[in-house]
This record gives C-alpha cells, sequence and structure tokens, in this order.
C-alpha cells in the first residue's frame, strides 16, 4: 500500500500497490503492520457498507466523541464518491483543515480517517456503494456532527445535494466551545 499524507495530521490516501497480469490484478487492501508502521490505528472491529441511490447524495459530517472516537478506513466500491475528511480536534495543527479525494471502483484509493475527525461524502454517481472499516463499535450517545455546508470549514462540494437525511441537514453551526464539550 502507497500512503500518501494530506493537509489533515493523520489522516493519508491509500493507493493500492497493483500486481497485474493477463488475469487482472492483486493488492494488499489491509494490513495492520502497515498501518501501524505509518502511526494509524490499526485495531478495526466493524466493516460497514452505505448505499447510496442518487448522485448528488450527501452523508456527513460525522464523527463519534470521546470515549468511542473511531478511526476509518473508507473505500468506494462501486460508483464513485467525494470523499471528505475535516480536522475538529483542537490541539491539532490542521484544527478545521480538510481534504477531499474522489473514490471509486476503478482507482480502489481509500482514505484513512483518524479519531477526533468528521467525515462525509456525496455520491458522483447513481448507485454509488461505499465500505467502511471502523475503529470502535458505533455508540448512538456519543455520535455528533457538524453541517456539510457550514461557512466555518469552506467545504467545497462538487455537486448539488439531491439528497440529505433531515439529521445531516439539521446539525448545529459550527461552535468550537461546543465542541470542546463533545469530548473530543
Amino acid at each position: 500500500m502507497i500512503f500518501t499524507n494530506t493537509i489533515v495530521q493523520g489522516a493519508p490516501f491509500i493507493d493500492l500497490e497493483r500486481r497485474a497480469d493477463q488475469r487482472g490484478f492483486f493488492a494488499r487492501a489491509w494490513c495492520r503492520r502497515e498501518f501501524e508502521a505509518q502511526g494509524l490505528n490499526a485495531r478495526m472491529v466493524q466493516v460497514n457498507i452505505s448505499q447510496n441511490v442518487h448522485k448528488g447524495t450527501l452523508r456527513g459530517m460525522h464523527f463519534q466523541a470521546e470515549p468511542h472516537g473511531e478511526a476509518k478506513i473508507v473505500s468506494c466500491t462501486k460508483g464513485a464518491i467525494y470523499d471528505v475528511v475535516l480536522d475538529v480536534r483542537p490541539n491539532s495543527p490542521s484544527f478545521l483543515k480538510w481534504a477531499a479525494v474522489k473514490l471509486d471502483a476503478d482507482n480502489h484509493r481509500m482514505l484513512f480517517i483518524p479519531e477526533g475527525c468528521a467525515h462525509g461524502f456525496q455520491s458522483l454517481t447513481d448507485d454509488a456503494e461505499v465500505l467502511y472499516l471502523m475503529s470502535e463499535y458505533y455508540s448512538s450517545e456519543h455520535s455528533r456532527g457538524l453541517r456539510h455546508d457550514d461557512p466555518a470549514f469552506g467545504i467545497d462540494w462538487p455537486l448539488a445535494v439531491t439528497s440529505i437525511s433531515d439529521a445531516d441537514r439539521s446539525w448545529p453551526s459550527f461552535d468550537p466551545h461546543a465542541l470542546a464539550h463533545a469530548g473530543t
């Protein structure tokens, strides 16, 4: 695997090292030792799939507060998405910075989302499917979110939003004081 640092500290893009021949290719998509060597959380306890019917669907910006902070490894197994990581760790040198990458079924690229960072994506195609490896079990009491269109972040989404949940639409505007009390 090839790890490429982003502007968000500890949130690299991950590309596969393909071994190709006439049959296609083979590549390692997960290796605990390689993630640990990069200083990344390599404890994955849950795998989730998100199916997104319509192009323009937006999910995010989500994270879990401590003591249930979660790291994620995100890939797109069908279609394409615009994947975003937003640093909401108040003591991080990349606080409030974000990075984005196109993940799709052809490039097989992945994005690592560290604990304390919010994550969201927008589907670039109909029927986009996203696979997440999670370092922590879901805890509804610790589930948090931020507005995808909050001017405090200035995330540049590529498409008009065609579908978004009521919960994602109704997250409050960014308040750094509330974030400090959210357990991050």
